[in-house]
């Protein structure tokens, strides 16, 4: 297990590398100039020049590549020229923000996902497996950003239930921080009107951001699930008289559950770069929306942060979830 680990994790870093090249390379070849934007609309030659120099952009692109990376392992994000601090810094700020709307979103896709996918499979072919089924392609089909559109039309603007946008109102100020996740330290420092306004604020982009890893998580879920229910000890039990339920939730669930699992992490990880649509929609003050004003101003340095970032928790996700199946399987553990 440990020399699988290990391998993982050279193999997370060479893809990361490859991932950062990639991005750098894009964003460089855009037609702007960062100096020029940096320096403002009534700067001159020799301001947008010394804006240059000064952040090296007047170097080749795999020079400039190679001073980054160098950068980097020193600990040194770069500054943004957008906001004019370390980038660091502004990962620190916004990441909480994501991360915590992207534990909400999959948490209400697993505890919706899982009960309906079993369900739609023991309710075969029923009015509540075709309701199911209706629900599993609107997931997959419905593009994220719209339907936050919709929800903030009929639930924000017509019924008026919740927030329009953003992580909370205006006047509330945020409780002094100790995890940097609003809703976790409002909990803790006993302010529970902050922790149900944050909950408020939370909802919409939530359930935009969840629909189409719920869809997913279903669809999975009932096609394993009517696979093991037609195996062999599955129907040798329902034959001893042992009743569905427990042949359901003990039995069955279980060995259903290992590609489920494999689909969660897989939409964990999407989901964090599918934050970019559902927080510019919402305005949520989150690294995806983070990432969108920085690529609209060419700022490249928090755009390499937020890949950093973005791409590191997806492949350690996946490193988790890999260990997950191991556990649950132990004939993949023998291999690894």
């Amino acid at each position: 297990m440990g020399r699988f680990i290990i391998k993982r994790l050279f193999l997370m870093a060479f893809m990361l590398i490859g991932l950062l090249a990639i991005t750098f390379v894009i964003s460089h070849i855009a037609p702007t100039d960062p100096a020029a934007l940096a320096a403002g609309p009534d700067a001159d030659t020799e301001m947008i020049e010394r804006y240059r120099l000064e952040y090296g952009l007047d170097q080749p692109v795999y020079v400039q590549f190679g001073n980054y990376l160098t950068r980097l392992m020193n600990g040194n994000w770069g500054t943004s020229i957008l906001t004019t601090r370390a980038v660091a810094d502004d990962l620190l700020l916004y990441f909480p923000n994501t991360f915590e709307l992207v534990v909400f979103s999959i948490g209400i896709a697993i505890l919706l996902g899982i009960p309906l996918g079993v369900t739609a499979a023991v309710l075969q072919n029923t009015w509540a497996d075709h309701t199911i089924r209706i629900l599993t392609v609107s997931g997959v089909a419905m593009p994220m950003f719209w339907l936050g559109l919709m929800t903030q039309l009929y639930f924000a603007l017509y019924l008026g239930w919740f927030p329009l946008g953003g992580r909370m109102n205006m006047m509330t100020d945020p409780p002094d921080p100790i995890t940097n996740l609003l809703i976790v330290d409002s909990i803790l420092r006993g302010e529970f009107g902050t922790t149900a306004e944050a909950l408020t604020h939370i909802v919409l982009p939530a359930v935009a951001l969840c629909f189409p890893a719920l869809a997913s998580i279903i669809r999975v879920n009932r096609a394993e699930m009517l696979e093991t229910l037609k195996q062999d000890y599955i129907i040798n039990a329902m034959a001893h008289g042992i009743s569905m339920v427990r042949i359901v939730s003990v039995y069955a669930l279980k060995n259903a559950m290992l590609p489920t699992m494999a689909m969660i992490g897989l939409r964990f990880g999407w989901m964090l770069g599918g934050t970019v649509l559902v927080e510019t929609v919402f305005d949520w003050p989150g690294i995806g929306l983070y990432a969108v004003q920085a690529t609209i101003s060419s700022d490249f340095e928090p755009i390499m942060g937020a890949t950093i970032v973005l791409g590191g928790f997806f492949m350690f996700t996946n490193l988790i979830i890999d260990l997950v199946y191991a556990w649950l399987d132990p004939r993949i553990r023998g291999q690894i």
